[in-house]
């Protein structure tokens, strides 16, 4: 079975939708199906057939986030001691060498990647290039644009 790397707080966000869905969504999605029924002939009943559908996407997603969570492998990266060198987990400061820009990365995982609040996957192509290197190395990165030179300026086990 093939581990799906997480941090502390990406496991904690699964964790709680996954207890909204069995909670809120799933009794919501019944009590909808219910009322449908009522109604009476579910071969023309629009309402049954959505609360059908939804009822499969919310029971779809709480076994996607179950077998996430039980084949997760949780990293927090304050409890890392990677000798400054970048891994899963790290956050680190860099400089965009052309333009001078000066951007700040998580490195996290696949489910808890979104770059406005500055998360990239370890999967992306600047997390590959980035995994190994430490304070003062350049990166090159591969963008849809050419080929852009990161220089690291720290690194935090945070």
């Amino acid at each position: 079975m093939i581990k799906v790397p997480l941090t502390v707080h990406g496991a904690e966000l699964l964790k709680d939708e996954l207890q909204r869905l069995k909670s809120v969504e799933r009794p919501k999605v019944i009590e909808a199906i219910a009322e449908a029924r009522s109604h009476g002939d579910l071969s023309e009943n629009a309402e049954y057939d959505a609360a059908k559908e939804r009822q499969a996407f919310v029971e779809g997603r709480i076994a996607e986030l179950e077998a996430k969570l039980s084949n997760a492998q949780v990293i927090n990266p304050a409890e890392l001691d990677a000798d400054g060198r970048i891994v899963f987990g790290t956050t680190v400061d860099l400089m965009e060498l052309e333009s001078e820009d000066n951007v700040t990365y998580q490195i996290v995982g696949d489910d808890e990647a979104d770059i406005k609040l500055g998360k990239v996957s370890v999967n992306s192509p600047i997390a590959r290039a980035l995994i190994g290197k430490e304070a003062g190395d350049v990166a090159e990165v591969m963008a849809p644009g050419g080929i852009r030179e990161y220089e690291v300026l720290d690194v935090h086990y945070r």
